[in-house]
């Protein structure tokens, strides 16, 4: 695909690798840039337009737009050896949090890595380049073949990651994206925590330090001594205890009567 500009400046290398941020290759002024950026946003454009036309889609869904909305990233193969350039094809990327089904059929939270647009031009196919954008992307990303999720892949697409990838066992995912056998080969069950159980030779403690000097008692003096002032004072030492405590000068108060045993004697 030939555009009426020059991709040096826009596109830099064979591979060019572009972000949320629509950065060109090129540098300079102020009017030099953004007259580079609106040119790299024509590029996206017009890619996501024939890939779009390729696969039957009514709307592009990869655009500049999209682009700024969304972290994903694009790789973009373009021929260097034109005097302009041409762009061969590119690739769409990003990182994706999806509810997938296991082997077993359990619901797994998850955030793989997603193929989510592919193209090379027509007359450029069958000829590697589409191996070559692909590895390309694996070897940047760091990821294994296994390891991704593909958005609604085409039977084209499907035959191109059997063949050149060996990705041929599908496990059947109730939305649109579509995993391999060896997706979940390295997700591992979390341990569970084992119950701390307390040493043999330490005893149980019921009680904290703090609690222990909170309800320990402070030894108290022997009996009556113990006795507050305006306690009742019952039994034999109460006129012991008056007499202790009755002022120096005040008479002391008489025993109490006691009642005769004996009833009345009439006169």
């Amino acid at each position: 695909m030939e555009f009426p500009f020059d991709l040096a400046p826009v596109l830099g290398e064979r591979f060019c690798v572009v972000d949320q941020h629509l950065r060109p290759a090129g540098r300079g002024g102020t009017a030099k840039r953004e007259e580079l950026e609106q040119q790299l946003r024509t590029v996206i454009d017009e890619l996501g337009k024939a890939s779009a036309k390729a696969q039957g889609l009514s709307t592009p869904v990869t655009s500049a737009a999209r682009m700024e909305s969304n972290r994903h990233v694009l790789y973009i193969l373009r021929d260097t050896r034109s005097p302009k350039g041409a762009v061969l094809g590119f690739l769409k990327v990003g990182y994706k949090k999806l509810f997938l089904l296991d082997r077993d059929g359990s619901h797994v939270e998850v955030e793989p890595l997603c193929v989510l647009d592919f193209y090379i031009h027509e007359s450029q196919q069958r000829r590697g380049l589409g191996r070559e954008l692909f590895r390309e992307m694996l070897q940047r990303e760091r990821v294994q073949p296994e390891k991704l999720a593909v958005d609604r892949p085409s039977e084209k697409l499907l035959g191109f990651l059997r063949k050149h990838f060996g990705l041929c066992d599908l496990i059947p995912q109730v939305n649109n994206f579509v995993i391999f056998e060896g997706f979940f080969s390295t997700r591992t069950v979390p341990a569970r925590r084992p119950f701390p159980r307390p040493r043999p030779e330490e005893p149980i403690k019921p009680y904290s330090l703090t609690e222990r000097d909170f309800l320990r008692e402070e030894p108290e003096p022997p009996w009556p001594f113990n006795l507050s002032r305006g306690s009742p004072v019952r039994g034999s030492l109460r006129p012991f205890l008056l007499r202790r405590e009755t002022p120096a000068g005040t008479p002391p108060e008489p025993p109490p009567r006691r009642a005769s045993s004996l009833g009345r004697v009439g006169r």
